[in-house]
């Protein structure tokens, strides 16, 4: 999903034309449109008002009024652009034209050049499911590993500005269609997608899509248990073999949870069931995912579930204050700093995640204020938004790291309550 940047200053439209993608360029200045002198107007300077009206690439250039003259003033004159900037008004111009009339009004034929990429499914033409051609035929890319870097190259290829959002699994509906593309890991300057180094550059079509979905599960809580990673809708576990800090560092920045403090092997957190999708996992400690390390797939493994990998992280969450390790007020760590949570829209929603989070079983209570006490410390999080399935409070959507309404000793707190259970007994 991508994000086109506007102006608060001025806008372009292109008129006297039957595609809102080519004609001549007006601009709008204290609260009336004007027209552009073509004085030094070249491909840079169209290049940027195709990309701030979400057009795609510059095609032509247009001097000499070839839509038409416009009517009314002449806002700008000279303009120099670099081609990168986010608005015409971005550029270097000249507010006051000398010897330019109508007979000289700007223009430009934005549009799409035949490419590789495309994106469908979407809500516009800068949104959507990412597909590639090759040998004629459309495919999807597989998101293993894949993040801003990547949709970055994809926005900029298509002329949609920078990416807003990288949206995975099948957020925009499932193609039964050829994957690709897998392990994509693009710099951030490439030209196009296909420019980017992948992980199985000689075997199109021949990957495993591992989608990058990892979690930890029979722990005593989210930060902790045993690995799984998603493959084509279905849980998997990772073998131990080779299994290491570097590994389990990979996993806990992962998921949010903060640095990896021990390695579990030989199914600590007891056995999975099903697949065994990972093994032989090699990573260097600074990947962005699991399944951005080197590792062996599918059959290519000699395990058994007997020897499922497991992790215990450090919580980026605590409850202080509390009654009891389930209850307390809310805190979160930050750049190596705790912090508290704002109570402005706290609800059961975030409450539960926290809970859930904890171990804790439901929320039970909301507290806010000083209930457990009061901090004159470092508030971290604002305006906490989750829909209640989180796994983790960090992964909910926030007004900002250190943004928010609140004053002192205006606290998110919970009171949980577990659910009782009987283990080992005889």
């Amino acid at each position: 999903m991508c994000s086109l940047m506007d102006t608060t200053l001025a806008l372009e439209e292109l008129v006297n034309s039957t595609n809102s993608c080519y004609g001549r360029v007006e601009v709008l200045r204290a609260g009336q449109w004007g027209t552009v002198c073509d004085d030094g107007w070249d491909a840079s300077d169209a290049a940027v008002v195709c990309r701030q009206l979400g057009c795609g690439t510059v095609l032509e250039v247009k001097n000499a009024a070839y839509f038409g003259k416009g009517s009314g003033p002449i806002w700008m004159n000279n303009i120099n652009c670099f081609g990168n900037e986010a608005t015409l008004m971005s550029c270097s111009y000249n507010a006051t034209p000398n010897r330019c009339d109508h007979e000289k009004d700007a223009g430009v034929i934005c549009g799409y050049e035949a490419s590789s990429v495309r994106l469908v499914d979407g809500s516009s033409s800068c949104s959507g499911r990412v597909q590639v051609l090759h040998n004629g035929i459309w495919g999807t890319v597989c998101y293993n590993g894949w993040d801003l870097l990547d949709a970055n190259v994809v926005c900029s290829e298509l002329g949609c500005g920078e990416a807003k959002e990288v949206k995975l699994a099948e957020y925009f509906g499932k193609s039964s269609g050829q994957i690709w593309l897998t392990k994509v890991k693009c710099f951030g300057y490439e030209s196009s997608l296909t420019e980017c180094p992948v992980g199985e550059a000689d075997k199109w079509g021949q990957n495993m899509c591992l989608l990058d979905i990892t979690r930890l599960v029979s722990g005593i809580n989210s930060c902790s248990g045993r690995v799984q990673v998603l493959y084509d809708g279905t849980w998997g576990t990772v073998c131990d073999d080779g299994w290491d800090l570097s590994e389990a560092a990979v996993v806990c920045r992962e998921i949010g949870c903060g640095d990896a403090i021990e390695v579990k092997s030989s199914a600590y957190f007891g056995e999975g069931s099903g697949q065994i999708w990972m093994d032989n996992v090699n990573c260097s400690g600074n990947e962005s995912a699991l399944s951005k390390c080197e590792y062996h797939e599918l059959e290519l493994n000699d395990c058994n579930h007997s020897e499922d990998a497991g992790v215990i992280c450090q919580s980026v969450m605590r409850l202080v204050e509390g009654f009891d390790d389930c209850s307390g007020r809310v805190e979160v760590l930050h750049n190596g700093k705790w912090g508290t949570v704002c109570d402005y829209k706290w609800d059961g929603s975030d409450g539960a995640v926290v809970c859930k989070e904890m171990g804790c079983g439901n929320i039970k209570v909301l507290t806010y204020g000083a209930y457990f006490g009061a901090t004159s410390g470092q508030i971290w999080m604002g305006n906490v938004n989750c829909n209640g399935e989180e796994a983790s409070l960090s992964t909910c959507a926030i007004q900002g790291w250190g943004t928010h309404n609140c004053f002192f000793a205006e606290h998110a707190g919970v009171i949980c309550g577990r659910e009782l259970k009987i283990v080992n007994s005889c």
